[in-house]
């Protein structure tokens, strides 16, 4: 069972705002994105919080998808997973907690830093980045790159089958074992959907995914400012260029964007006052949809002007 339920009005709101922004001088951008957009009408807030268990509501939340399954190169919408993956690891006593482990994690994801992705990547796997290695000891070292994988598969959510979450990010690109790693195709690059995605953002905005202290430490490090002065003096705020840059100024934004040459991709759950919270996902390839600051704001303000009730 899908972790939403698929509404049509909003899948012929989604087609036909993608429709019309490929007319308006983006060719052939059906190709090119992945949208899974979630609702949460009031009334399910209102009971969920009634009978103060998420849980209860996750499969009757309305929702739609534009090629919602397809697999895509995720950038540093990964981290998202890694952070979730920390917490669990804490919760099991497999990570020890402190200081410079926070710090990691809230650099990770309020500042998209990829040196603070790898040490995690190393903590929760138990490798470290090295020259090549010899088939054996590499193999071994794969099996150690695994576990984060292994843990979401653990967690039966269909909508990561075929995913892969085992790659550190980089700015320059993986050397040694870590080249070794990705195959000589680069086969073994990370990848997601935007369903997977979403489920998972679904989860930790709802309490409902490690345990709830650790949803409420994870949605502290996922809340961006839209205060215009503040994103001016951050200008990698993950806001400008991203699905908060089509919101309001009384909206409140929780989110983890990513971005190369070759991707724009975020990943957010948003407050706006009177209307219902959504959550969107939205990744988008390609050289041209990577340099397009204007594609997700603009899907994000036509897609929350669609969820005022009634």
């Amino acid at each position: 069972m899908a972790f939403y339920s698929p509404d049509a009005a909003m899948g012929a709101m989604l087609e036909d705002q993608l429709r019309a922004l490929e007319f308006q001088g983006r060719p052939g951008l059906g190709s090119q994105v992945s949208i899974t957009w979630l609702r949460y009408p009031r009334s399910l807030i209102d009971a969920a919080e009634a009978n103060e268990s998420s849980g209860n509501w996750l499969p009757s939340v309305p929702g739609a998808a534009w090629a919602g399954s397809r697999h895509r190169y995720p950038a540093s919408v990964v981290k998202l997973f890694y952070l979730a993956a920390t917490e669990a690891w804490l919760q099991r006593q497999l990570l020890e907690d402190g200081a410079e482990l926070r710090r990691a994690m809230a650099d990770m994801i309020r500042d998209s830093s990829n040196d603070a992705t790898a040490v995690l990547v190393d903590w929760l796997t138990g490798t470290t980045s090295g020259p090549d290695l010899p088939e054996r000891p590499l193999r071994a070292w794969m099996e150690g790159r695994q576990l984060v994988n292994q843990w979401y598969a653990s967690q039966g959510w269909s909508e990561f089958e075929g995913c892969n979450v085992c790659q550190k990010t980089w700015g320059d690109g993986p050397y040694g074992r870590e080249r070794q790693f990705y195959g000589p195709e680069l086969q073994n690059r990370n990848r997601l959907s935007t369903d997977a995605t979403a489920r998972l953002l679904h989860g930790i905005m709802a309490g409902g995914l490690v345990s709830p202290p650790a949803c409420a430490r994870m949605r502290a490090l996922l809340s961006r400012s839209l205060d215009p002065e503040l994103r001016a003096a951050d200008p990698e705020n993950q806001v400008d260029g991203f699905i908060g840059a089509g919101l309001p100024a009384a909206a409140r934004l929780w989110s983890k964007a990513g971005w190369m040459s070759q991707a724009r991709h975020d990943a957010a759950y948003v407050e706006i006052p009177d209307r219902d919270p959504f959550l969107l996902v939205i990744f988008s390839e390609g050289a041209e949809r990577a340099a397009d600051e204007q594609l997700l704001p603009e899907l994000s303000r036509r897609l929350s002007g669609a969820t005022e009730p009634g």
